[in-house]
């Protein structure tokens, strides 16, 4: 059977942008890598020893079977919990903690490739011009575009490119097929990083990589007002950081909880204040998954399979 496009039907709808097949399908070396800033590396071989300085963009590496040698982990000394065991099976090297670059030790691993995020607590853009002088530099910017479009830039930057879009496809094809089988609640869904009163309590926003995995899935998702950014954090795309006094102004009628079983679902259906909630009241709370707070291959593998489990017709 012909191995479907990754612009499937499901992807359509959840607004996956996608880099052009004539940007990454060249077999030959040296090949240019653009970086998030517009400038452009060159990689003179394929890549046999990657080292990655951001634990977000380690879990795309390893989804396409590149040579990852040593990640940057977590500010907790972690890996993310949905490919810590590939991780170590792999024998990928634990780094640094997010935020503590330690030049010496990136020497003593000897990579062909570093790897570097534009943005984010796991970002080492300060140290590039450093790190160029180990290995070539490339620099991605996981904020800006989703997992899917990071996995075929990553092909294209480590010789994995047959290896990439077969994984995309693999995974559009869950979409597609999950959706078919699902019988979903009525009305409006949001997603909620539930925090209680006293801090940020981040709502994801339709376009965001949360609000697209579960659009694809046919989920209509309530989408924050941007007025309800807090002003004295950083906004981003993917949510609004809103003061926990805005989530009694949401309205949808089912509720998800980032990064959450179904125990802390149980946490915001038992905060009084929230009580009026129409997904409260519905009794329509459920944890999105423990590792569902960063989204890559692996995670979404794992929501997916969770809504599957949860709304599929029996």
């Amino acid at each position: 059977m012909k191995r479907r496009s990754f612009l499937t039907s499901a992807s359509a709808a959840a607004g996956m942008s996608l880099l052009p097949r004539s940007t990454w399908a060249q077999s030959s070396w040296p090949r240019n890598m653009t970086n998030a800033d517009g400038s452009t590396t060159q990689i003179p071989s394929q890549p046999q020893r990657i080292l990655s300085t951001s634990v977000t963009l380690s879990g795309s590496l390893l989804a396409i079977d590149a040579p990852l040698i040593a990640s940057a982990t977590t500010v907790r000394g972690d890996y993310f919990g949905q490919w810590q065991d590939i991780a170590t099976d792999r024998g990928v090297e634990k780094l640094w903690r997010a935020g503590a670059v330690d030049l010496e030790s990136v020497w003593a691993f000897a990579p062909d490739l570093i790897v570097v995020s534009a943005s984010g607590a796991d970002s080492a853009l300060a140290q590039r011009a450093a790190l160029s002088q180990v290995a070539p530099v490339i620099v991605l910017d996981y904020g800006a575009v989703g997992w899917q479009e990071l996995a075929l830039q990553l092909g294209h930057a480590t010789g994995q490119e047959a290896h990439a879009q077969a994984l995309l496809d693999e995974f559009a094809t869950t979409l597609d097929t999950t959706r078919a089988q699902l019988n979903l609640p009525q009305g409006l869904t949001n997603i909620i990083s539930y925090n209680g009163p006293g801090a940020p309590n981040p709502i994801a926003t339709a376009h965001g990589v949360h609000g697209r995995l579960l659009s694809a899935l046919g989920f209509t998702l309530e989408d924050p007002p941007r007025s309800w950014q807090s002003a004295n954090i950083p906004p981003a795309a993917d949510f609004i950081r809103a003061a926990y006094e805005h989530l009694t102004e949401l309205t949808a009628l089912t509720t998800f909880v980032l990064a959450g079983t179904d125990e802390d679902a149980q946490r915001l259906m038992n905060d009084p204040i929230l009580s009026n909630l129409p997904s409260v009241k519905n009794g329509q709370v459920y944890g999105l998954g423990r590792n569902s707070f960063r989204v890559d291959y692996y995670s979404a593998s794992e929501i997916v399979a969770g809504i599957a489990e949860r709304f599929g017709r029996s």
